[in-house]
């Protein structure tokens, strides 16, 4: 539960507000970053802060960066995506720093300078771009093009655009077919692959991660959140499955499958599973299928091979 702020806090406490407006009435850079590490205070953004108390919706991220970005601007790249979906977006403890805002400007009309903003110019088409809250942001079909292409990693780009389907609406092959816009462009061969992939079933950065290594185990597309119906009524869901196979992966974080009352729940849905379904259901954490030595993709190809009565080779 979040600390509120004193009583004679000098700004509203519901909306957010830049550094200098804190500095102007009268509080200091470290009366703020006490009051952000003892929980009262969160920065959204750099050289912004809110109440830490106050609910994070649409409308607060989009007024925390329009504080500090031109109008002549328009958000894109994993912003564009933290604005769409809110911290789901990001990826593993992204959520704990506060990267730059991603605030490019159309062909020609130069980069954005400051110390707020990673900046450039990027062509827009007429309908990439659309407008929340007084804040001009890319579309989330132009978020995941752009996030399939130039995100860092392939884990990132599969999770963006994953991510963007899931709340933009648009189906898979709207986005093969927009792909075409990019042809020849910095990461489009990689994210010809990537798309084929992207599923709004995904549901973390680590399942996205964990289909991407079942892709490269060479397994069948997998079927996201599997539902098993129980016997009454109630259903259990698996996160990648060939129910033809009865075969599934589960990627177990630490957000949601850390504590004692969770790794029993994981253990006992799973039981079930395999006792009054058949299944068979291999399970993986962030040591397995993260880092360069990740074993997820062969853990996932011997485990499928032995499901099948198949020698491993």
């Amino acid at each position: 539960m979040p600390l509120p702020l004193p009583d004679d806090f000098p700004l509203p406490a519901d909306r957010p507000f830049r550094r200098r407006d804190a500095i102007e009435a009268g509080l200091t850079d470290r009366m703020l970053s006490v009051l952000t590490r003892e929980g009262r205070l969160r920065r959204p953004v750099r050289q912004v802060y809110v109440g830490a108390g106050v609910p994070d919706s649409l409308e607060l991220r989009c007024r925390a960066i329009g504080l500090v970005v031109p109008r002549d601007g328009f958000i894109c790249d994993i912003t564009a995506a933290w604005i769409h979906a809110g911290d789901m977006a990001l990826a593993p403890g992204d959520h704990e720093t506060v990267p730059p805002v991603s605030c490019f400007r159309p062909s020609d009309a130069g980069r954005i300078r400051n110390s707020v903003t990673a900046s450039g110019e990027r062509r827009m088409g007429p309908d990439d771009l659309v407008e929340l809250h007084g804040l001009v942001v890319t579309t989330p079909l132009r978020t995941a093009l752009d996030l399939g292409r130039l995100q860092r990693t392939a884990d990132m780009r599969l999770w963006g655009m994953s991510c963007m389907q899931y709340v933009g609406g648009f189906g898979h092959d709207r986005l093969c077919v927009e792909i075409d816009r990019f042809r020849r462009q910095r990461g489009v061969v990689l994210q010809r692959i990537l798309v084929e992939r992207a599923d709004p079933g995904l549901q973390s950065f680590g399942e996205a991660a964990l289909a991407n290594r079942w892709w490269d185990a060479g397994l069948p597309r997998p079927q996201t959140q599997v539902e098993i119906e129980r016997d009454d009524g109630s259903t259990y869901f698996l996160d990648l499955g060939l129910p033809g196979e009865r075969f599934a992966a589960e990627y177990d974080g630490r957000a949601w499958h850390s504590s004692v009352e969770q790794r029993e729940h994981d253990r006992g849905r799973r039981q079930w599973i395999r006792d009054h379904r058949g299944w068979r259901i291999e399970s993986y954490g962030e040591a397995n299928a993260f880092g360069h030595h990740q074993d997820a993709e062969r853990l996932l190809r011997e485990a499928f091979a032995a499901h099948r009565g198949v020698r491993y080779l």
